[in-house]
């Protein structure tokens, strides 16, 4: 009776203490099915937990925001469960389930674990439950966060946990988390996934905003590695709280909402689950805000995201998700959603409460993402298999066997699925690459739905586009997201401490870039050359007067015109060589200056073309020559004027001098010496100009030192002086036959055209050889217009009595000098006619008495002869019997 006593007070003491234990509800542990092998299943019904800021004792979790996607995928283990339960995969063995909500929360979690190892023996039992399965596998959870807390206190006892989605890289490690397993890939492929697709679309330049969880801070150092591999930028990192219940989560949203909207950065990544991307998208819908956003597979398939008002106003959206596929008969099995008998479900029961219709789990939720939740309980049943020793009618194996068995059995699982082989890896995960989403603008529905257009090979680590993308700009072009802007061809980035912000530098002269953003310019090659920019290498143009250039045809107009001009001189001299005008001229003088000019004008054409040592010797040695023969014939005709300008008693003095063979041939002889000493001891030469500004070479002439040059033009302005200094002495000579003026004149603008020319080739400019051969144009010309066109109008347009010995006579008499204390200028006149053959009978020598009663002169001193030049005395006077002067 005392025994029977102490057993009932024992008992109500350990009732007391689980009730004490235990005083807050489990009733998130609501759905179960008998079976000779339990499956455990950790959900995520609910998408957040509320408890008190600062707990004292333990409390409820108060779970609220139910989740259709993990309530999906639980049903998809269910249907799948049974699935096998009616086929003969395990023949007389029923698998059962039993499932619990993790509310999202990591705490929450490992005590739902806890419920199920209690009820599996492992733990001692803490607290009262309906049912005592015992669970051999467990299936979940969903996020990664939570994933890492249940595999740490599993890995104690070895149970096998088969995550569907947790993807976090830190589950990979055999050695923390020996018992973890996943039909997913690690997030090292999703990060590598999404830098080639960054790089696919050639954009680097992106912000991400990621959870502040295990799995969205695995996810985003790991993000960083690779996008540094594929030459991707983080132009910023936010981070959201994971807890939903967060207090400030508002504000946060806010903040990253102002981080995006103040980046340049049009490509957005988000590694966050669900419900906080509904916030942020809110958010940018309520200040208008577009970008493209990269989803992770966390959200990559949320029709709950895409049914967002407004979701089309955002932007593009892609994604990688999880290989998804088919799951026969599981739509029908939605569509009809029931509880069997004999198992428990008080999920469903609070769907069913919610009023929807029969349809609408179907189009609330993309039904394919649960594919990897049917391959974890087909990974189960195959190991089970195995376990048991199945055959076609029976599984003789134990059931009753410890959770560790079945682990290794999972490891070593291989099977084919839907044509698919697949297999747990030495670290636990299933390799089967990721779908590339796109969320297309549905106008009709005014939401998104998901595309698949490609996928992600974990082997070759490519992006394979099956379908083109459709952008929702209005020309459907793809977003566009760089630091900087493109370098194109000509010019090079020059990188900035950021790697994918850089200037464009202006290729290099002498270095090209035929491409877009290329990091260098690349050299010409030997024989070509680039300016500054440029997209390629080209051989240099050789530049010289071309025959067929504007230049040279202008100089060729003015060359001809010139020898024309001569022409005509010519057949002007011929017809009135024996006229006082062309006698006055000069005579056989007027031939000598017409072969000088002549010689220049050839001089000047061999400026033409490109340019020899012996043409560069050749036209300044002829212009040389030719300008010095027409000056020193020019000199002769001044000196003559000067001599007959002085008075008698200073002639003698003078006349001794005046020698014109002997003066034309000094004076050309002299330049003929300096030229030879100038080739001999300095020649010219051709040079070659070249810049690294420029694409031309310019082929030139060049005169030496330029001593020898200098020297040459130098003697020919000496003699062009003492042409003007004797030219202008004898300027009051009588104007009718006088040729001062047209000597001063010429002489003037030849110095003038060749003392401007000077300072300009001492600067060394290439224009300075074409104002050198306008030079000699010019000076040609004023010789012709100077000395020539006077003399074609006074002996085609004159009268021939106004050309007459008696004419010149007549105008020398009238005319009276001051020089020479009051001698008259015909003092300064003699008779030549000695020398010339020219004589004036009596009645042509006199002058009536009203106009040379005074003066009687035997014949004009103006008259030469080159002939008779050589006469001893060129000079007489006779005096005037009836007046001394």
């Amino acid at each position: 009776m005392l025994l029977w006593m102490y057993l009932l007070i024992s008992g109500v003491v350990v009732l007391v203490d689980i009730g004490n234990a235990c005083d807050y509800e489990l009733d998130r542990c609501g759905a179960w099915a008998d079976g000779d092998v339990q499956i455990g299943i950790l959900s995520t019904f609910y998408s957040k937990v509320e408890t008190q800021y600062y707990r004292m004792k333990p409390e409820n979790y108060n779970c609220s925001g139910f989740s259709l996607i993990s309530f999906v995928r639980m049903l998809a283990v269910i249907h799948t469960i049974e699935t096998i339960n009616k086929s003969s995969f395990l023949p007389g063995v029923r698998l059962g389930y039993y499932i619990c909500d993790t509310c999202s929360d990591a705490s929450k979690a490992i005590q739902s674990t806890e419920h199920m190892l209690s009820e599996n023996g492992t733990l001692s039992v803490q607290c009262e439950v309906i049912q005592k399965p015992k669970i051999k596998a467990i299936i979940g959870p969903r996020y990664s966060e939570l994933s890492l807390s249940v595999a740490r206190l599993l890995a104690i006892y070895m149970v096998p946990q088969i995550s569907t989605s947790s993807s976090a890289e830190s589950l990979s490690d055999r050695q923390r988390f020996p018992a973890f397993l996943r039909t997913v890939p690690s997030d090292i492929h999703q990060t590598k996934a999404l830098a080639k697709l960054m790089s696919h679309f050639d954009w680097d330049w992106m912000g991400v905003v990621h959870g502040d969880d295990d799995y969205g801070k695995d996810a985003f150092h790991t993000f960083i590695g690779e996008a540094e591999g594929e030459n991707v930028c983080i132009a910023f990192e936010s981070t959201l709280p994971h807890n939903l219940h967060f207090n400030d989560i508002d504000m946060k949203i806010q903040e990253v909402a102002d981080v995006i909207q103040n980046s340049r950065a049009n490509i957005i990544l988000l590694i966050l689950k669900e419900e906080l991307v509904t916030k942020l998208f809110t958010e940018m819908r309520s200040r208008n805000i577009s970008r493209t956003w990269i989803a992770s597979d966390s959200w990559s398939l949320s029709r709950d995201i895409a049914k967002i008002e407004g979701i089309n106003q955002i932007g593009d959206i892609l994604g990688f998700s999880f290989i998804t596929g088919p799951n026969p008969g599981f739509e029908e099995y939605l569509q009809d959603l029931t509880v069997p008998p004999g198992t428990e479900n008080k999920f469903i029961e609070e769907y069913q409460q919610m009023g929807y219709s029969k349809d609408y789990l179907t189009e609330a939720v993309y039904i394919n993402l649960a594919y990897g939740d049917r391959l974890a309980v087909w990974s189960i049943a195959h190991a089970l298999k195995k376990l048991l020793d199945c055959n076609e009618t029976a599984c003789p194996g134990e059931v009753d066997f410890p959770p560790w068995k079945l682990l290794h059995e999972l490891k070593n699982v291989k099977f084919t699925l839907d044509g698919q082989t697949f297999y747990f890896t030495t670290s636990g995960n299933y390799i089967n690459g990721y779908d590339l989403i796109n969320w297309v603008q549905n106008n009709s529905s005014r939401q998104r739905d998901f595309v698949v257009v490609g996928n992600y090979n974990l082997e070759q680590r490519q992006i394979n586009l099956k379908k083109p993308i459709e952008w929702s700009n209005p020309k459907n072009e793809k977003p566009i997201s760089v630091c900087s802007d493109d370098c194109l061809p000509g010019a090079a980035k020059k990188l900035s401490k950021i790697s994918c912000c850089y200037n464009c530098t202006l290729c290099l002269e002498g270095t090209y870039s035929n491409d877009t953003n290329l990091q260098n310019c690349f050299p010409c090659e030997d024989g070509t050359w680039s300016l500054k920019g440029w997209t390629a290498c080209k051989p240099k143009n050789e530049v010289f007067w071309e025959w067929d250039k504007s230049q040279a045809i202008i100089l060729l107009v003015f060359i001809m015109i010139g020898f024309l001009l001569l022409f005509i001189n010519l057949i002007v001299y011929c017809l009135h060589r024996q006229s006082p005008v062309i006698k006055q001229a000069g005579g056989r003088i007027y031939i000598l200056i017409m072969a000088g000019l002549a010689l220049s004008y050839t001089s000047v054409i061999l400026f033409i073309g490109k340019p020899t040592v012996p043409i560069c010797m050749a036209r300044q040695v002829l212009y040389a020559l030719g300008f010095t023969l027409t000056v020193s014939c020019i000199l002769v005709k001044a000196l003559r004027t000067f001599l007959a300008f002085l008075p008698q008693y200073r002639q003698h003095n003078f006349k001794k001098f005046y020698k014109p063979p002997a003066i034309i041939f000094c004076g050309t002889f002299i330049q003929v010496i300096i030229c030879i000493f100038w080739l001999i001891f300095d020649s010219p030469a051709v040079e070659t100009v070249e810049s690294h500004q420029s694409m031309d070479i310019i082929f030139q002439c060049k005169e030496g030192s330029g001593i020898g040059f200098a020297i040459m033009l130098g003697y020919i302005a000496l003699l062009a002086l003492i042409c003007f200094a004797l030219a202008f002495q004898g300027r009051k000579v009588p104007h009718r036959f006088n040729e001062t003026g047209h000597i001063i004149l010429s002489m003037l603008i030849y110095l003038f055209v060749w003392v401007c020319f000077a300072p300009i080739y001492a600067t060394k400019i290439p224009e300075r050889y074409s104002i050198q051969a306008a030079a000699i144009l010019v000076s040609t010309y004023s010789i012709i217009f100077c000395h020539f066109t006077p003399k074609w109008y006074m002996a085609l347009c004159k009268k021939k009595e106004e050309v007459t010995m008696e004419a010149y006579m007549a105008q020398a008499c009238s005319v009276r000098s001051s020089v020479d204390s009051g001698l008259s200028v015909f003092s300064r006149l003699g008779s030549l006619s000695s020398k010339t053959g020219l004589t004036t009978s009596p009645s042509q020598s006199t002058m009536s008495s009203t106009d040379t009663s005074d003066c009687q002169i035997e014949s004009p001193v103006y008259i030469w002869n080159v002939e008779n030049s050589s006469h001893n005395q060129p000079f007489t006077r006779k005096r005037s019997h009836r007046r001394s002067i």
